[in-house]
Parts: C-alpha cells; structure tokens; sequence
C-alpha cells in the first residue's frame, strides 16, 4: 500500500487542519480502486467513515489532466510507508526473528547435549568430589530436611561438607530438581548413602536438570532481549540470526554450566530478562527480575551498581522522584520478603544464611585468577602483610571507587545504551577488585559484552578469547580440553561467518600499529595453549604457566574496562537524559 501523504499535504496549504487526499492500493486483485482517507497535517492517520462523499472533480484540459496522473504515479512509486508497531508478537510475526531464532537455538542445544558428554568438576575424584557433586548433594539435602535446617550446621547437614553457600532461590531450585531425581532415580538423592553418587543414570538426569534450566529460563530472557533491540534499532534485522548465536553459543557459559557443571544459566537468564525490561521501559519488571537474580546468586550483585544507578537517575528526572523510588523499593522488598519468607521468623536464622553467603574464611583468593589482588601478589603479598578484615574494607573501598565514576554518569544523564556499558564496568570492578573471585565469575563481565556485540563486535570477541583463555587451566583440570577446542572453533568460525557481524569500524589510533598488536598477542596466546600442554613447569615454580596466562588476561581485562568506561562517558556526554527512549 503507497500513500501520497507528504507531497499532498504540502501542496494545499489552505486546508490547514483537514486535508481529503487519495491513495492507491496496490493489491494483487483484479481492479484498484480509488478510495480517500482524511489526514491531520500533525502526522496521524485515521480510517474515514463508512460513507464519505468525495468532492467533485474539476474538468481540466487534457494536457493537464495527463500532467497530474504522470505526477501522481511518480509520488505513488517514491513514498512508501514504514510501519512502526511497538508489540512484540508483531515483530515476530513479521521481522523475521522467529526462524533464525529457533534454528540458532536447536543448535545451541545440540551442542550443549554434545558437551556434557564430557567429564564434570570433581569426576572421580573423592573425597569431597567437585562442583558436580555440591549441586547433588544440595538436592540431597532440600528433598530430605526442612527449610529451616538448610543452611544450619547439624548432624543430619555438614556444612563441612558442601554446605548451602548460596541465597534462598538456589535452594529452592536444588528442592525442585531434587524432586524430579527422587522421582526417577531415588537413590540418587538419598540421605547420607547417595554421597559421591556417579551412576549413569543419576548423571544422565543432573545434566537434564541443567538443559531444561538453560532452556527455561536463559533461552526466552534472550529471546524477549532481541525483541527489545529489534524494536529499537534501525537496520538490526540483518545481524538477528548473528547476535543471537553470539548470546546462545557463548562458550564461556556452555563449558561452565555443562561442561564444569553449575546453574549460571538461571541467574544469567534472570538478569538478561532484566535489560531486556529496562530497553521495554518497564523499570518495575526489571526490579522484579533482577531481584530474583540476586536471590539465585549473590554474584548477580556484580550488576547491582549499574541497575541502581539508572533506574535511581530515571527517578530524579521524573515529576515525582519519591513515588518513582518507592514503587521500586517496594517491588525489590517484597521480592526479597516473598524470597527469605521461612527465614524471617528469628534474626538468628537470617543470619545464619547470611554468614554462608560471605566466604571471608576462604581468604582473598584461591586459584589463579586474572583479578588485581592476585596478579599483584607476585610482587605484593597481601595475605601477609594484612588481615582478612583490612582485605574485606580495602576490596570495598577498591571496588566502589572503580564503580563510581559509571554510577555518578547514569544517575546524571541515564541513557539505556550507556546503560549497557555501565553493566560491563559495574561488572568487571567487582571481576578485579572485589574480595574473593573466582575464574568463573568472569561470565557476569561477558554477558553484557555479548549484549552490545553488535555494536562493539570486535570488543566482544577479543574479551570473550581471553576470558577462555582465563579459564582454560580450570577447564584442563576437568578433562574437558576437547569441548574447550571444539567450541573456541565454533566461536571464531560464527563470529567471521560472511554477511554476518556487521562492519567493525576503522581504528582511529594508530591504524598500522594495531593488527600488528592484536596478532601478536594472539599469537602469544596459541604458544601459551601449547606450552601449558606439552612442557612441565620447572619444580621450584609448579603454578608459572598459570601465573602467565593470570598477568596476560588481567592486561587485557584493565584494557576493555578502560575502553568501556571511556564510551559510557563519551555517550554520557552526547546525550541528554530522555536518551533511553531513542535507538539503541
């Protein structure tokens, strides 16, 4: 359907609050007919009434008449109407996410079946087993004693013994998946008897457990996330099928959660339903979802800065900045309340949980990990020369002061793009200074990473190579070096499919220098593989390879969290508040 909206409107400046113009439709029927609709100059179209009388034609010379009907059909073939529905059954219907979606999906499902084939943390490996047998033993623990005793030390539950050390929502997820292994294989979860458990059967159902979360709750956060950017962004339609593999082929995630074997499916899923609330502008859905995020991990407390500070700096732009924050404060509160409720009748048994959600006794560190503090130890040796209670307030006092500068832009001028950047560094601040960090938790930082992959294509590949590479001596540790190489390929060989990412735009700093730094410390990277295979470390320095690839990750992780601080502050300054509502 062509409307000659523009040019009409233009043309009869005496009919300035009603104008009868006509169009053509243009169906595939046997006749066109000639119909008119009434326009209002401000842009709005409305349908005409049933009977509308059409005002007489003039009668014009011949040679004019020929002159209007060729001007008529040039308008007609030029202007084209751009339909712009906000709803998102209709972006589905008719942008075309539905198929790439689905077809992206299935694959990732396959190979997520393909990589827990694969062995798992702690395989065979007793006493105390791995991260495998934690999750087990706390269906074990949810289906066979009460609420209230499952984060209490007692003779039925040694806290010794992979002990509960996340929030109430992880607990009721164990109690839920508890019940389906008690259902089909009850030994599996038995009291006492069912420790270091590893029947084909029972590891056949934990794996199921993992997919049906992932496939739950992660694959329709992102889902409703591309809809959200595909409501917002012109031209985005081409890079659908692209960014959606780049989210759900994550490898990262993949290796961990079905490889290693952990839930960060469902605390992800939580938090990347969240931004897709805040693109929709639904600010109270994104408390909700993100709520429940903190509840399942309190890691999700890694976004917790960028989250406050945006829906804070929305608030205080708005008529009523006091009733804005009290329906968020409202929404977080009873989401907690509805969350802790068996643990709110005694101040004893909150803190109870609360103590086994701070780790402190673990120390600053354990593994080699690409933060600061453990980079650093090579020269400064924090855990002699201060407490454990000086490290906690100097984490606390590293960490918001790193956060600090993207809280104080969002509260300023909260824009949902720099949104997006701010996840990124409130994220990678807790990655590098927090207290107590582990390799995994270099997922929260890449989430976000792979959210703007569209946009910062190259930033997200070269953040999500050495996040692998951060990992990769975990990963050895669990014989899963096969699924870890297979996935690397499957990752370069998406991310350069052709008519895929879109274009990476030209650097503006030293155009020459940088392909020859990037190949370099790609290259680095290969020999470092290589070397952490096949040559021993030297007797005296049993943990140099590790500390190697710790001091390369954490360089280029000081690099994206400088770069991304620098963008936010660049968009922070070019756009106003009211940006949220433009184009992502």
């Amino acid at each position: 359907m062509s409307f000659l909206v523009e040019f009409l409107q233009l043309s009869s400046p005496s009919n300035r609050h009603r104008l009868q113009i006509r169009y053509r439709l243009e169906l595939p029927s046997p006749s066109n007919r000639w119909s008119t609709i009434r326009h209002n100059p401000c842009g709005r179209r409305w349908n005409p009434p049933l009977q509308l009388k059409q005002e007489p034609i003039k009668k014009l010379p011949e040679g004019k008449i020929k002159k209007k009907q060729m001007k008529k059909s040039r308008v007609t073939k030029a202007v084209k109407v751009e339909v712009n529905n906000n709803n998102a059954g209709w972006w589905l219907t008719h942008t075309g996410i539905s198929p790439p979606f689905i077809c992206v999906a299935l694959f990732a499902i396959l190979v997520r079946v393909a990589v827990s084939l694969h062995p798992y943390s702690g395989a065979g490996d007793p006493p105390k087993y791995g991260d495998f047998e934690a999750q087990r033993h706390w269906m074990e623990i949810t289906t066979n004693l009460p609420v209230k005793e499952w984060y209490q030390n007692t003779t039925k539950n040694d806290l010794s013994y992979w002990g509960l050390d996340y929030p109430p929502l992880t607990a009721y997820q164990s109690y839920v998946h508890g019940l389906v292994l008690r259902f089909f294989y009850p030994e599996s979860v038995s009291l006492y008897t069912s420790r270091g458990h590893e029947s084909y059967f029972g590891k056949l159902l934990m794996r199921w457990t993992v997919l049906t979360s992932d496939i739950l709750i992660f694959f329709p956060a992102v889902l409703w996330l591309i809809v959200a950017f595909a409501d917002q962004s012109r031209g985005y339609k081409s890079n659908i099928a692209w960014h959606v593999a780049m989210i759900l082929l994550n490898p990262c995630l993949i290796l961990i959660d079905h490889g290693h074997f952990q839930y960060n499916c469902i605390s992800l899923g939580l938090t990347v339903g969240a931004v897709a609330a805040v693109l929709r502008d639904k600010d109270l859905v994104a408390s909700f979802l993100f709520s429940l995020a903190l509840n399942h991990k309190q890691m999700s407390a890694y976004y917790a800065p960028a989250f406050f500070s945006y829906l804070l700096g929305k608030c205080l732009k708005r008529q009523n900045p006091f009733l804005e924050v009290s329906k968020l404060a409202m929404i977080v509160i009873g989401t907690f309340a509805l969350v802790w409720w068996p643990y709110l009748h005694s101040r004893v048994t909150v803190l109870e949980v609360l103590s086994r959600l701070a780790p402190f006794e673990r120390g600053l560190y354990e593994d080699y990990v690409a933060n600061f503090w453990c980079t650093t130890s090579v020269l400064i040796k924090w855990k002699r020369l201060f407490t454990t209670q000086s490290l906690k307030l100097l984490c606390l006092f590293m960490t918001v002061c790193s956060c600090l500068p993207s809280m104080f832009l969002q509260i300023r001028a909260p824009s949902a793009r720099a949104f997006l950047y701010g996840l990124i560094n409130s994220a990678i601040s807790f990655y590098l200074f927090s207290f107590q960090v582990h390799e995994k938790s270099i997922l929260l930082p890449l989430l976000p990473a792979s959210i703007l992959a569209v946009e910062e294509p190259f930033m997200f590949q070269w953040f999500t190579q050495f996040a692998l590479l951060s990992m990769f001596p975990l990963l050895c540790r669990d014989k899963l070096l096969l699924p870890y190489i297979s996935l690397y390929g499957i990752f370069v060989f998406i991310y350069h499919a052709p008519n895929g990412k879109p274009d990476t735009p030209k650097a503006r700093f030293w155009p020459r220098v940088l392909p020859f730094f990037v190949a370099f410390l790609l290259f680095l990277s290969f020999v470092l593989h290589i070397i952490y295979l096949t040559i021993d470390p030297p007797k005296k320095y049993p943990f140099l390879f590790e500390a190697i690839i710790m001091l390369l990750c954490f360089s280029q992780f000081v690099l994206v969290a400088v770069y991304t601080n620098w963008k936010q502050w660049s968009l922070s300054m070019k756009s106003p508040f009211g940006s949220e509502k433009k184009r992502v």
